[in-house]
């Protein structure tokens, strides 16, 4: 007969102590059934007054599913309730589990030895199997995550998962503001990735920008940028650094081809940035063979328009000016202030 065990959590946030129990518990049984239960009202409350944001069910659901893809052996379930974490019903619980595996449970594994005597009463025929219990292996809880935070526990915090919390920073402004610079140079100071302007790297390709670009073209650039944000993120060292985003896209859009882009406003419209930096044009101008609108008077009527557009689709920003050097020092100022607060 094969032996069929489960291992379950609300994993609020996932960590590698879930991990190692799920990695040993499977090389104990034939079958492994790793258990998400999961309510928003219990899970809601645990998060109130912590560090750690709610998490979706889909996206915990979603980073074991990562996890364990290539476990053949192991199968990810969930199992949603309504309660509240002081009135939970473990026996309906219980219930719930055992019909979502559909098969006779032989073990029930977890690092707590509290559930022993709940989880004999619950499943008489299965044998409660300690793992780590002491987390000797890995010396980290859930709920100690919540109290600190994920950036404190960060080496604790699977790569699967990383990706979730990542906080997002994009540089804006018109021409030459020193963006491309200082998107690069924060990404070196704060030893992580950055994103290219891929609107940039579109034109090299085709030979500029000014009288060839297509109104199809911008689209193209749009969904290149952020195919770009996602291989950073998941290479990102708790942040990372963009050039630009769709909005500032629209505006070349109206720029070179007078057309503003209800596609453009859409991608506008879900994308998520933890903290947008515009870069004033108070800077030279330098002509890169690229740009076009060098006059001042022009740069500011530019200026300007970008601006409506960012708060035409909600987006808030923080005006950076002066030198390179302030605007670099600045930058950091203000970066290092957000996660002060997290």
């Amino acid at each position: 007969m094969k032996k069929v065990g489960f291992y379950g959590g609300k994993f609020l946030p996932l960590h590698l102590g879930h991990v190692y129990a799920i990695i040993k518990a499977s090389t104990m049984v034939d079958e492994l059934y790793v258990v998400l239960s999961h309510s928003v009202k219990r899970d809601q409350q645990l998060c109130e007054g912590s560090k750690l944001p709610y998490i979706p069910s889909r996206i915990r659901l979603r980073w074991l599913s990562q996890l364990t893809k290539d476990m053949e052996h192991v199968k990810v379930i969930e199992v949603e309730d309504q309660d509240s974490d002081e009135d939970y019903n473990w026996k309906e619980g219980a219930l719930n589990i055992k019909k979502a595996i559909g098969k006779d449970i032989n073990v029930v594994f977890s690092s707590e030895m509290d559930y022993e005597p709940i989880f004999k009463e619950l499943y008489p025929e299965a044998t409660h199997i300690l793992i780590d219990e002491k987390r000797k292996q890995y010396p980290i809880s859930a709920t100690a995550i919540r109290h600190k935070g994920v950036f404190h526990y960060w080496d604790y915090i699977p790569e699967v998962a990383k990706p979730y919390f990542i906080k997002k920073i994009v540089i804006l402004g018109t021409e030459s503001c020193g963006k491309s610079t200082l998107t690069r140079n924060l990404a070196l100071i704060f030893n992580t990735t950055h994103v290219r302007e891929y609107g940039r790297d579109f034109c090299e390709e085709i030979g500029g920008c000014d009288g060839i670009i297509l109104e199809e073209d911008y689209p193209i650039i749009a969904y290149g940028h952020k195919l770009k944000e996602y291989e950073a993120i998941k290479q990102a060292n708790k942040i990372v650094f963009i050039d630009t985003e769709a909005v500032v896209t629209q505006f070349y859009s109206e720029l070179y081809n007078q057309k503003h882009q209800r596609v453009l406003d859409e991608i506008a419209r879900i994308q998520q940035y933890d903290l947008c930096l515009f870069l004033e044009p108070d800077v030279e101008w330098v002509d890169d063979g690229l740009r076009v609108h060098g006059e001042q008077k022009i740069r500011e009527e530019n200026n300007q328009r970008l601006k409506e557009l960012l708060k035409a689709s909600g987006i808030e920003f923080v005006s950076i000016s002066g030198t390179y050097q302030e605007r670099l020092e600045k930058s950091i100022k203000t970066v290092r202030g957000m996660f002060e607060v997290i």
